[in-house]
């Protein structure tokens, strides 16, 4: 047994006997006294565990949820990972609406390999989806909270006329090269073409362009490519990104040819 603790705690950087809990209540400590640790720690980073010399530093224990209901709290997302060690919950905001998506810091890499297993279960009636991110996902995160207000100021007053879409217009996807295909995500996985042609209806879709994306087992990804008449076309149907079909609130993004090209390949196989 002493074998075991003492490789464990060579893992987390000769902090002695330690099995990683104990760690991550003085991170939950430290958090609740200064919330924004991960930004005003200098150029250093925060590193939770020390580490000595020659250890690989264990990777930050956070994952991304995405999917989630609109009207969903941090006490949904405890209660979707009940039993799991959470140290903070970050509810993604864009633009000042939520954007359904969530960061999530467990107190140790093993509560994150649990989390990754409740990937595609439901919190009410949307499935969610739970992946793997960078501990720089989260600090950027934290950071886009905190200077949120800022940033609108020094925009606006950059730009006394505001552009027709209000806030959207800090959205990458703006920025993004428009082509006349669009990617859908986020779509329920009994999706339809007829459904989708209808969530068009105000634009002119290439009927029998539209492609719903499917794992090679057959089962729907939630994602669908849809080409239109033209680039900018697509460009106006933009406007339709976040609106529902059926209880879920779907995703758009400018795509390609060649990416609505693979996942066509890849649900052939």
């Amino acid at each position: 047994m002493a074998g075991m603790y003492g490789s464990r705690g060579a893992m987390l950087g000769g902090g002695g006997v330690s099995d990683g809990y104990e760690v991550g209540s003085k991170r939950q400590r430290m958090m609740e006294s200064n919330p924004y640790f991960a930004v005003s720690s200098g150029s250093g980073g925060y590193q939770p565990f020390g580490y000595g010399g020659g250890f690989q530093p264990p990777s930050f224990p956070v994952v991304r949820l995405r999917g989630l209901p609109f009207n969903c709290t941090d006490i949904d997302i405890y209660k979707f990972f009940a039993g799991l060690d959470i140290v903070d919950v970050l509810l993604v905001n864009k633009n000042g609406r939520f954007s359904g998506e969530a960061l999530v810091v467990f107190a140790g890499n093993m509560h994150v390999e649990f989390a990754l297993q409740r990937d595609r279960q439901n919190m009410g009636r949307r499935y969610v989806e739970v992946f793997r991110c960078k501990r720089q996902d989260y600090y950027n995160a934290v950071a886009a909270e905190v200077s949120y207000e800022g940033i609108y100021d020094t925009d606006y007053l950059e730009n006394p006329t505001p552009a027709p879409s209000g806030p959207k217009r800090f959205d990458d996807k703006d920025q993004m090269e428009f082509t006349e295909i669009l990617k859908m995500r986020g779509l329920p996985f009994s999706v339809k073409k007829p459904e989708i042609i209808e969530f068009f209806k105000e634009y002119e879709v290439v009927k029998d362009r539209i492609h719903i994306a499917c794992r090679p087992d057959g089962k729907a990804t939630g994602e669908a490519f849809v080409e239109f008449t033209s680039a900018e076309e697509a460009r106006r149907a933009m406007s339709k990104d976040k609106m529902t079909i059926g209880s879920r609130y779907v995703e758009l993004f400018p795509s390609t040819r060649d990416e609505a090209r693979r996942a066509e390949s890849r649900s052939r196989q």
